[in-house]
């Protein structure tokens, strides 16, 4: 059977109409909507697990720069810019380096003043309470830390772990500098965020240009160091129970 040049034609001219189209719907989707994440260090812990794949979305804070999947928007600024919220659990572009990704929570707000003493939180001078609720092995560690649920000045409440006896224990106060946000790994002892400087390895104060969206859910998880093939293999290694799992 002998096909037509302009049958042929027309069918690649198809291909690369519906080829764009799926595309630009990843493109947007991926914009506008939400794009996945995998956490790749244990700094959020308990809440967030390595091997976590994380929902970002990206309406929450409107869009910035940084909202496409890949590459710069070329902005200034933000549209339809929303704050985020004193509590919330945010990915963004670290300021130092913006081609890497973090996942940290926001703990202080423009102007707030921000101090940890003797491994505890003061947020405007105002102690963050807390409460035991007992020790947790730590992943692929045999150390366990102490768990904790704070409160923060809004009544959101989280759960974080310690260890004691880190330098980030204890540190002078800081002030968050205008349309800027303080963040924190819920690992209180094991987290490289704004206590630690960006000259230091730090992320230090995060302007709200850098937030890409704000996370509520975990999409799935495995154990850290399988593959996926390893877990559809062996599904001990997935975590079911983490399976469009919620995070406060």
């Amino acid at each position: 059977m002998i096909i037509p040049l302009w049958t042929l034609a027309k069918r690649a001219v198809d291909e690369l109409r519906g080829l764009a189209l799926t595309g630009g719907l990843v493109l947007i989707g991926g914009t506008a909507i939400g794009q996945p994440f995998i956490v790749p260090s244990g700094s959020m812990e308990p809440t967030l697990m390595v091997g976590d794949e994380i929902a970002a979305a990206k309406y929450a804070y409107g869009y910035g720069r940084y909202s496409a999947p890949f590459g710069n928007i070329p902005i200034d600024g933000r549209i339809f810019d929303r704050p985020a919220e004193r509590g919330d659990i945010v990915v963004f572009a670290l300021p130092r380096d913006p081609k890497q990704i973090y996942v940290k929570r926001v703990i202080g707000l423009a102007g707030d003043k921000i101090q940890m003493k003797h491994g505890l939180l003061f947020i405007n001078g105002i102690e963050a309470p807390r409460h035991s609720i007992g020790s947790l092995k730590l992943a692929g560690s045999s150390l366990r830390a102490m768990r904790y649920t704070e409160t923060l000045p809004n009544g959101r409440q989280h759960d974080i772990i310690t260890l004691g006896g880190s330098p980030l224990d204890d540190t002078p106060v800081f002030t968050v500098p205008g349309n800027s946000y303080f963040v924190m790994g819920d690992n209180r002892d094991n987290s490289l965020d704004s206590r630690v400087a960006p000259e230091e390895g730090g992320v230090g104060f995060v302007p709200a240009e850098n937030l890409i969206g704000r996370v509520d859910l975990v999409l799935l998880s495995i154990s850290p160091h399988p593959s996926w093939l390893e877990a559809l293999a062996d599904p001990a290694h997935a975590r079911i129970s983490r399976v469009l799992h919620s995070v406060r």
